[in-house]
């Protein structure tokens, strides 16, 4: 028979056979030594966080970043804008224009994040403060608060301080420093006197205070 008519033959019968071969290994029987172990790679040899090991000299499992490097998601430059620090000291002067716009967004992104602790007013009254017994949010129109240099009230934020954890992921650069603006300006709201207010503030708030 010609050669080129087996060939065609034979690649037919092949695939008839793969068709017949399941795509899925069979359910094992009970006690089947091959059996097929799906969970070899959760119980195969590996470290955990902080546990020893004779891989490295310092017998730390756990490696530092190479020297320099920085998360990737970090906002680098100037260091008073980015990390609230310049000069080994916090920064006096919050380093973005502060307009009423700003702190208007302030204001919304404080009630996001920071009202359920530190109450809408900045006062520490809230319902999730009334149930920490272990240490109360602070109130932030506190005179020792509002003293904090702007520089330590944004580095708290991206930090954390005590119980709280810290927000650098979840706030970005610009929200940070638009909360810090209002979270001063909820100090002033509480000890601005009425006379220094502009005049048209001034005969509202003499209508509208008690």
């Amino acid at each position: 028979m010609n050669r080129g008519r087996l060939l065609p033959l034979a690649c037919l019968a092949a695939a008839l056979c793969l068709s017949c071969t399941p795509s899925t290994p069979a359910d094992p029987e009970p006690g089947d030594a091959d059996a097929l172990d799906l969970e070899r790679m959760l119980r195969q040899a590996r470290y955990v966080p902080y546990q020893p090991s004779e891989l490295f000299n310092d017998g730390s499992v756990m490696r530092r970043p190479p020297e320099g490097t920085v998360p990737n998601d970090r906002a680098t430059g100037d260091p008073g804008l980015t990390r609230g620090v310049a000069g080994g000291a916090y920064v006096t002067r919050i380093p973005v224009p502060v307009t009423l716009d700003l702190l208007r967004y302030g204001k919304e992104r404080f009630e996001i994040f920071c009202a359920a602790c530190h109450g809408i007013a900045g006062d520490g009254e809230s319902e999730v403060a009334r149930n920490m017994t272990q240490r109360r949010p602070p109130s932030l129109v506190d005179a020792r608060v509002q003293a904090f240099p702007p520089g330590r009230i944004y580095q708290v934020i991206v930090e954390g301080y005590g119980l709280m954890r810290s927000y650098e992921p979840n706030i970005p650069l610009g929200e940070r420093w638009a909360i810090v603006a209002y979270v001063k300006a909820l100090g002033r709201s509480r000890a601005a006197a009425l006379d220094a207010l502009p005049p048209p503030l001034r005969e509202r708030a003499r209508k509208e205070l008690p």
